[in-house]
């Protein structure tokens, strides 16, 4: 099962490598990271991808929680969230098949970025089926590159009532 996992960290240099340290030494896969600053210039949030049963979670929050460096570990898992990715897409653009590509980005609430007299280099963002899905409709027109960041997330607010 696939865990989301946000870290507020301290903002100081050698945190990211005790943590994928953390990860790796205990075999442990990190599928996605993405990390910033926070608000507070002090202090960074990592959101880490992995896979694992309960109890490989339980044991990753338990070591993540003794190192030092972190002040709070949020588990998303079974919590409602919002998570979203963003990918850059160069495709492959032949005169014939512009309309056809600008079509799709328009479907898809996406945007081109850069234009060749080649390619376009599409922005998305969204959830990962989202991005896969794209990605697929643009496979026939051929996929130069694609660079995709890692995933983020965010505990939704509670309803009003």
């Amino acid at each position: 099962m696939r865990h989301t996992i946000s870290v507020l960290v301290t903002n100081e240099f050698g945190v990211l490598s005790r943590i994928s340290g953390l990860f790796s030494g205990r075999g442990f896969n990190i599928e996605s990271l993405s990390v910033a600053e926070t608000l507070d210039p002090q202090i960074s949030r990592m959101t880490i991808v992995t896979s694992g049963d309960d109890k490989v979670l339980e044991q990753i929050n338990k070591q993540l929680n003794k190192l030092i460096n972190v002040i709070k570990v949020y588990d998303f898992t079974g919590e409602e969230h919002i998570e979203r990715e963003l990918a850059l897409i160069k495709v492959t653009c032949t005169a014939e098949a512009r309309a056809e590509i600008l079509s799709i980005v328009d479907i898809f609430r996406a945007k081109v970025v850069d234009v060749s007299p080649r390619s376009y280099t599409i922005e998305i963002t969204g959830d990962e089926e989202k991005i896969s899905a794209i990605t697929e409709l643009f496979r026939p027109f051929g996929i130069k590159e694609i660079v995709r960041t890692g995933r983020i997330a965010m505990a939704r607010s509670p309803k009003q009532k």
